[in-house]
């Protein structure tokens, strides 16, 4: 039996307003998509701003929460391609 994921964020979550956020759709410039990842930088009362990101097609769905230096490396990787699809998968 596998266990279910843990919301390293519960502590934070019920603090943070997601109704006043700013969503950023990731996608290419000129470009509109149907369905794409979306993102907002969120403050806390703790003084430190998280990042939020979403499905735009289920804007009610989930909603994942990043601290800064989660969010910092996952940009990062980004960035060094780490998240590319390999050769043969994007010529398919």
């Amino acid at each position: 039996m596998s266990e279910q994921p843990v919301d390293d964020k519960a502590h934070i979550r019920h603090h943070l307003d997601f109704t006043k956020a700013e969503w950023i759709r990731a996608e290419p410039e000129g470009v509109t998509l149907d369905d794409c990842v979306e993102y907002a930088f969120i403050e806390h009362t703790d003084g430190v701003t998280y990042t939020a990101m979403r499905q735009s097609a289920k804007p009610d769905g989930v909603i994942l929460v990043f601290t800064p230096s989660e969010w910092d490396a996952f940009v990062k990787g980004v960035r060094d391609g780490e998240f590319d699809l390999p050769e043969d998968l994007a010529e398919a």
